[in-house]
């Protein structure tokens, strides 16, 4: 479908029931084509057909219930892939968790959920492995998939309502990264994840001779919803990689298989630390940034290393997670998240509750098909950010500019200093362009009778500078009440495993003193 044809409509009404059928018209159309690559194993689309079908063969015969949930620690492989599309094409929830993550927040992930089963991946991910020996799993072979270390099924475990309606039913269960505070379940149904997928391919014109770098964890609504699903759903060949390694990145782009790159911020600025200030892609048709915010000084430089238009986009997990992103023929000089995409409504709303003018800052709320289910086993949570007209409250701030989406930061992070409102990221843009800060990060800080702003930044490799020097140099280029009353500088900033800055930790730091 051409994107200048895009009809929202029509296009939810061709989607298919769930998620894994995506794959069968390839199958027919271009079944020796290659879907997914992982280090010297390739799939083809009818390989990756047959692959989902005896996984859900194997999953009805180890007692997996529609309606169940089953807890998936992996790292990107085919395995992970296959097993996340075949636990929906059953009609159980896939929960896909990184395998980086933390003991305690596996159990607590797994104790929220009452998954009926865990699946580790761990012939392909040593995380993998180290949870599946804690957890004494034992080890099963999947046809076609090889061994997975597989749990006994919890006989407490309750199977949620099915529904054969894609927009009903959950067909991702993905608990937040927790950047915030404690992690939460948000559900998305099948349509709204291949709803999103879809128009991403579409609007950015995917092809099947694509051939995708996929870094990005589908542990990660970006990685499982634009990245796997959206490529598959073009016909293309997506080539799975479990963590990011600039090197190994940036000879994967040299070797000229490569059409598409998709990353966030921070891989960027490893890239572009890892290069000579070019990054040879010969055939890489596009790159886009999500997932934390972007400042110009990296796009800038991120552009005119790669020689291609940065494309940055904005979206959030529940939201499935595509809310807005700049269109490939309309390069933006600029930050913005670009247009909202079609058949989705968006409004800016102010604090006494009515709507912005255009070009003032509002909290952004979103209406659509991409719009979760709810959180998982929190109907109060869910009532607080859904409203009764469907209307899902971002928490995000924003301005529109004629039709470009600009965010300005979180509502609950914005300071307010002296009675003036200070946006965290436009610090953070000054604060980016000193040429020792590789990143860095701005909280509130709480003192008596006012807010102050505490900086956090990590020096580049083998610059110096002191958070005097800092000071001063962002004191010049802000207004007195937006300058930063302290800059901490630290070795490395904290961070989820797809990136983004944990600014909760900070804010604790931030209240306490300085070392």
């Amino acid at each position: 479908m051409p994107p200048a044809c895009l009809n929202p409509v029509a296009l939810l009404e061709s989607l298919p029931r769930r998620m894994s059928h995506v794959v069968l018209p390839w199958a027919q159309r271009s079944p020796d084509a290659p879907a997914l690559l992982e280090g010297t194993r390739t799939l083809s689309y009818a390989e990756l057909a047959s692959a989902i079908a005896e996984s859900e063969r194997w999953l009805r015969g180890a007692g997996v219930q529609p309606g169940d949930r089953v807890m998936l620690l992996g790292e990107n492989s085919i395995a992970l892939a296959v097993l996340a599309l075949a636990i929906g094409g059953v009609d159980a929830w896939p929960l896909v968790v990184n395998a980086r993550i933390s003991e305690r927040e596996v159990d607590a992930i797994r104790t929220h959920s009452g998954a009926r089963a865990v699946l580790c991946t761990s012939a392909t991910s040593s995380e993998a492995a180290r949870h599946a020996k804690r957890l004494e799993l034992r080890n099963e072979v999947i046809p076609g998939l090889g061994s997975v270390a597989v749990s006994a099924l919890a006989t407490d475990a309750l199977a949620e309502r099915v529904s054969q309606d894609a927009a009903s039913q959950v067909g991702a269960l993905i608990y937040t990264s927790g950047t915030t505070g404690a992690p939460k379940g948000v559900m998305l149904s099948h349509r709204s994840v291949m709803f999103t997928a879809a128009i991403g391919g579409i609007l950015r014109s995917f092809e099947p001779d694509d051939h995708v770098y996929g870094v990005l964890p589908m542990s990660h609504i970006v990685g499982f919803s634009s990245v796997l699903i959206g490529t598959l759903m073009s016909g293309a060949c997506l080539e799975l990689v479990p963590r990011f390694a600039a090197e190994a990145a940036l000879q994967a782009l040299k070797s000229g298989r490569i059409t598409r790159f998709q990353g966030v911020p921070t891989m960027y600025q490893r890239l572009l630390e890892a290069s000579t200030g070019e990054v040879e892609c010969p055939n890489l048709r596009s790159i886009g940034v999500a997932g934390a915010p972007l400042d110009l000084t990296l796009k800038q430089q991120t552009e005119a290393a790669f020689g291609l238009p940065l494309h940055n986009g904005y979206g959030i997990t529940e939201c499935s997670p595509t809310i807005s992103f700049t269109r490939m023929g309309d390069p933006r000089a600029d930050t913005t998240v670009g247009p909202v995409i079609p058949g989705v409504d968006v409004r800016l709303v102010g604090q006494e509750g009515a709507e912005v003018p255009s070009g003032e800052v509002g909290e952004l709320h979103v209406k659509g098909p991409n719009v979760m289910l709810g959180y998982y086993k929190a109907p109060e949570l869910t009532s607080g950010v859904i409203d009764a007209n469907g209307w899902f409250n971002t928490g995000d701030l924003a301005r529109f500019d004629g039709d470009y989406l600009h965010i300005a930061g979180r509502t609950k992070e914005l300071i307010i200093r002296s009675g003036f409102n200070v946006y965290p990221p436009e610090v953070e843009a000054v604060l980016a362009t000193h040429p020792a800060v590789a990143a860095c990060a701005v909280v509130g800080r709480k003192v008596p009778g006012n807010e102050e702003v505490v900086a956090f930044v990590q020096l580049r490799e083998g610059e110096q500078a002191t958070s005097e020097q800092i000071a001063d140099y962002v004191g010049q280029r802000l207004a007195p009440y937006k300058r930063p009353a302290e800059v901490r500088i630290k070795d490395a900033l904290p961070a989820t495993t797809a990136g983004k800055i944990l600014k909760h930790e900070l804010a604790k730091e931030a209240e306490q003193p300085s070392a």
